[in-house]
């Protein structure tokens, strides 16, 4: 996991950081390493495409986004329960939290 992630992780298990409404999961985030770096792991797994990554920060699963046709990212929260997501892009900085619905930016 790069600096930039590791950083925003801590930021958000701190209190530091921007939310929509509360979010009663942050303390559940772990310090993961991606499944792998190359691209959603279950795409990769079946040879499809995909649109933007997610990291899940429970187990480090990389999946693909809503916008992807197979939305593996999100498969994974409801196979798992594991709320907690943040971009795999670069440049993005954000988590999502899939319970309740909310936005954490850090601040």
């Amino acid at each position: 996991m790069n600096e930039l992630y590791k950083e925003m992780i801590k930021k958000a298990r701190t209190g530091k950081v921007e939310m929509e409404e509360d979010c009663q999961h942050i303390d559940m985030i772990q310090d993961v390493s991606p499944s792998t770096t190359e691209g959603c792991e279950e795409c990769l797994k079946i040879g499809d495409e995909w649109v933007h990554l997610r990291l899940c920060l429970l187990c480090g699963k990389v999946g693909c986004c809503n916008n992807s046709k197979n939305k593996h990212a999100t498969a994974h929260f409801k196979e798992t329960g594991h709320a907690m997501v943040t971009s795999f892009e670069p440049g993005e900085e954000w988590i999502w939290c899939y319970t309740d619905e909310v936005m954490i930016w850090p601040s």
